[in-house]
């Protein structure tokens, strides 16, 4: 898709879209805050205008950004993390390698071994991962029985070891952190499509920062915002 019409009939510039879903999934801002920021700028425009770039072109950016990542190793670490929807507590499931590198990421419904085996398949289609030699959980029971269905389905070797440990589990478990500074001042999200698009800008924006991409180092906002533009078709 092109970059005139991706960005067809917003009435505004494509790089100030950008830099407020950037922004919004980069730092602990609400809509508001941003919406005030622009204004600073001499920029009007509504808080909820800003919601509807960050639901648009926030899944679109993780789609873009996939070919240009980093490839992984094969020791997974993988724990879920709660998010509220509509006052109700779903299920994030994240994945990192043992670098704290992130593999993948799914928001879920519910909390079972259907959902841990959907999320290892989500893991392993990713263009920048490999099949695991080993993978850390904690001690959710439905752990056991999504390795057991994937190794009889012939998608992970049987060889692949399944480790029950919290203590090694650390790694996943902190990175969660970055992620929830980010949602908490968002108060919980409206709907269930609306905090899968959120999130998956959320977590593109924690991989970048975390130097993921092919030639753009860790801590360069510059080169990082660039790439970025360059992802749209942006002149930079």
């Amino acid at each position: 898709m092109s970059t005139a019409s991706l960005f067809k009939w917003r009435h505004f510039l494509p790089e100030i879209i950008l830099l407020n879903v950037r922004w919004y999934c980069r730092y602990s801002l609400s809509y508001r805050d941003l919406e005030e920021m622009m204004q600073e700028r001499g920029v009007a425009v509504d808080h909820s205008t800003i919601n509807r770039w960050v639901l648009k072109y926030a899944p679109k950016l993780d789609k873009r950004i996939r070919p240009h990542l980093k490839p992984t190793n094969d020791s997974w670490r993988v724990d879920e993390t709660y998010i509220k929807v509509k006052g109700v507590w779903k299920y994030l499931y994240r994945a990192v390698d043992f670098q704290g590198n992130t593999l993948d990421f799914m928001l879920s419904a519910k909390r079972d071994a259907k959902a841990a085996a959907r999320f290892f398949r989500k893991v392993l289609k990713a263009q920048h991962t490999q099949t695991p030699r080993v993978i850390t959980v904690d001690k959710n029971a439905a752990y056991p029985i999504a390795v057991e269905t994937l190794k009889g389905d012939k998608i992970i070797d049987k060889e692949t070891q399944l480790r029950q440990s919290k203590y090694l589990n650390n790694t996943v478990e902190q990175d969660h952190r970055h992620i929830k500074r980010i949602v908490k001042p968002m108060m919980g999200f409206k709907s269930f499509n609306s905090a899968r698009r959120t999130l998956s800008g959320i977590e593109v924006m924690n991989i970048i920062r975390k130097g993921q991409v092919n030639g753009i180092a860790q801590g360069d906002s510059v080169s990082q915002t660039k790439f970025i533009e360059a992802l749209f078709g942006i002149a930079v």
